[in-house]
């Protein structure tokens, strides 16, 4: 196999590590590999421990690559946590000529994105919404237009730089180089979001471990972010505190029994609850699980609500909302998120694809295709940087671009 037609994405999560391998051949790509780990290393998206964080990188990249029968050595990683923030930029320049040329792109998306961005925060996306030429809005491309005045309207991520910095260390570290640094929920809706949903106006949901990322799309381009630092994590600590059982158990009895709908539980239906330090099992009612998640679910969805709102998107979510992630399977998820958010809801699962594709047919590996799905389709642009220590870099790249535009 080539290496550029392999291309392999990262989801650094909360609970789990995991590796997908994904074979580009034409227009479609197919799944070859996979590997999982729990993760051990991380809390609520982001690195707390990175020498954990490197060896579960490496037992999911060895898994991945044993399936894929190959090597492994760049991945395209993932990015959450409570630290990113997503906002809106709008930028206009003069068209140099009398047709709008690359350099005139570039030079207003420069203008849209000089905004004050504080030292200890780096950009991680760029993404342009929108093009407005002498007026005229709505336009996705407008290379080849004749106009004298050329506007952009573009959505800038930021994300902790010591955040960042730490995923591109502990990737290194497991021998591997980061293509990329891609925000979780864009991957995710690239992978089980469909085009006319996107055109239509979606929120997508992406309920992972230790965070709940939002991201709205319309008009085939996303609109806003938001990450909420609430995740599975939360509701198995509910559990355990709740049912007073070790969290490992709680977790089993979450995935096992979980549901958020606690009306729609038998009374007769029962659930045996492991002993705390040597002390008895104990039987205890099922309908106790949907009444400690219930309120749970419907707090989060409630908080993801209040930002879209805030946010002013109310409007452009009219196909309505996807949910995905690992927490998305839970039972009842999809009920609570309509109920609370008054939308249509779905959810998501891994489209698009070939290859292994009954492996993969889970939320849970949602983000992990949309990264290889990501990558196959921004693999000429360019690479992500920590802004340190290549500013130096940085500018010499830009003062050759002046020159050759000048000369």
């Amino acid at each position: 196999m080539q290496g550029q037609e392999l291309i392999v994405g990262l989801d650094i999560g909360t609970t789990k590590i995991c590796a997908v391998v994904g074979e580009v051949t034409g227009d479609s790509i197919n799944v070859i590999g996979i590997g999982t780990h729990p993760s051990i290393g991380l809390r609520k998206g982001v690195v707390v421990n990175i020498e954990s964080t490197v060896e579960s990188i490496k037992k999911a990249v060895e898994e991945a690559e044993l399936m894929a029968g190959c090597e492994i050595s760049s991945v395209y990683a993932g990015i959450a946590g409570g630290h990113i923030t997503g906002f809106n930029s709008h930028g206009i320049i003069a068209v140099k000529g009398t047709e709008i040329t690359q350099s005139d792109v570039d030079r207003v998306i420069d203008a849209a994105r000089a905004v004050a961005i504080p030292m200890d925060r780096e950009v991680i996306h760029v993404l342009p919404q929108e093009f407005i030429v002498d007026e005229e809005s709505g336009i996705q491309n407008p290379i080849g237009m004749t106009g004298v005045r050329l506007e952009a309207k573009i959505h800038i991520v930021t994300g902790a730089v010591a955040s960042a910095h730490n995923i591109v260390k502990c990737a290194n570290r497991a021998g591997l180089d980061v293509c990329d640094i891609v925000l979780e929920s864009l991957a995710s809706g690239e992978s089980v979001l469909t085009r006319e949903e996107k055109d239509l106006g979606v929120a997508l949901l992406d309920l992972g471990g230790g965070t709940s990322d939002l991201a709205i799309f319309s008009k085939n381009n996303i609109r806003h972010t938001f990450v909420l630092a609430l995740g599975g994590n939360n509701l198995t600590n509910d559990i355990s505190i709740g049912l007073r059982a070790p969290a490992a158990e709680a977790e089993k009895i979450k995935k096992k029994y979980g549901t958020c709908l606690a009306n729609q539980i038998s009374a007769d239906e029962t659930i045996e609850v492991p002993g705390m330090g040597g002390r008895k099992p104990r039987k205890l009612p099922r309908q106790i699980l949907g009444e400690i998640l219930e309120p749970r679910m419907e707090e989060m969805f409630t908080l993801i609500k209040r930002e879209i709102y805030r946010a002013g998107m109310e409007n452009m979510v009219n196909s309505g909302v996807v949910t995905t992630g690992g927490t998305a399977l839970l039972d009842g998820v999809t009920e609570i998120a309509e109920s609370v958010l008054n939308l249509p809801a779905r959810l998501g699962r891994p489209q698009g694809i070939g290859g292994l594709v009954d492996v993969v047919n889970n939320p849970m590996y949602a983000t992990a295709v949309g990264l290889v799905i990501f990558g196959a389709r921004n693999q000429s642009e360019s690479k992500f940087r920590i802004r340190d220590s290549n500013i130096f870099n940085r500018v010499m790249t830009r003062m050759k671009k002046w020159f050759q535009e000048i000369i």
